[in-house]
């Protein structure tokens, strides 16, 4: 038998199963993925609910709300129901979600190891299809000043500036910084590419007196620690 709610526009709906006034009513944490998706997208179809749409987008990453945070606005214009402006709600909603653990990753967040690192950095590059660059600058207590994106799209010695480095780190009083970069194809090996910058960046530290702690490559589920692996 098919479910009624199929067919139904949500305004139809008993009061307390519409997904924004159950919210108001009982709290954001009484709805499912699917209803707080749903109140992002605000309306389904003709045939189908915004709750029925939303099921069926999260069924296709298997209820995976970080593969939902994958799909591109290409990905989700596939869904019949999702428009254009329907498609960047969801990507903004799943980008704003993805900051918000990340601030809250570096309000707390006193480097100790390379695995506290790489709880920093996989929400921001572990993810990504294309290569980018990253500069970590700590202070004294070995806390997170600040955070900079070098370089975006490759890694090479013209696009990763010493100058631009240290210059900030001057500039924000750190007394260390530690680099971080990904691979999309997952590998953990560095490259004779990786090796040469952390070297080049590690000798320019040291005459600033400004030392380069660690350099971290990062795939989604697995990082690669130049420290620990002592290559520096």
């Amino acid at each position: 038998m098919s479910d009624p709610q199929q067919y139904f526009s949500i305004k139809q709906w008993h009061e307390e199963d519409r997904p924004r006034e159950k919210l108001v009513l009982k709290g954001k944490a009484s709805l499912s993925d699917a209803e707080l998706l749903a109140i992002l997208i605000g309306s389904g179809s003709k045939n189908e609910s915004a709750v029925r749409l939303s099921q069926r987008i999260l069924v296709s990453v298997e209820n995976n709300l970080q593969q939902l945070g994958k799909l591109t606005i290409k990905d989700l214009t596939f869904f019949k129901g999702i428009g254009k402006a329907k498609a960047v709600t969801i990507a903004a909603a799943m980008e704003l979600g993805r900051r918000r653990r990340d601030g809250d990753l570096i309000d707390r967040a006193k480097i100790s190891s390379s695995a506290t690192v790489f709880e920093v950095m996989q929400p921001i590059i572990g993810e990504l299809s294309h290569e980018e660059f990253w500069v970590l600058y700590l202070n004294n207590s070995n806390k997170i000043m600040h955070k900079l994106q070098l370089s975006k799209g490759g890694i090479t010695g013209t696009i990763v500036d010493a100058r631009i480095v240290f210059k900030n780190a001057l500039q924000w009083g750190a007394v260390a910084v530690i680099l971080a970069h990904n691979h999309p194809s997952g590998t953990l090996k560095p490259s004779k590419a990786d090796v040469s910058i952390t070297q080049k960046l590690k000798k320019a530290g040291e005459t600033l007196d400004i030392k380069v702690l660690d350099h971290l490559i990062v795939t989604e589920k697995a990082y690669f620690s130049f420290a620990d692996s002592s290559l520096l």
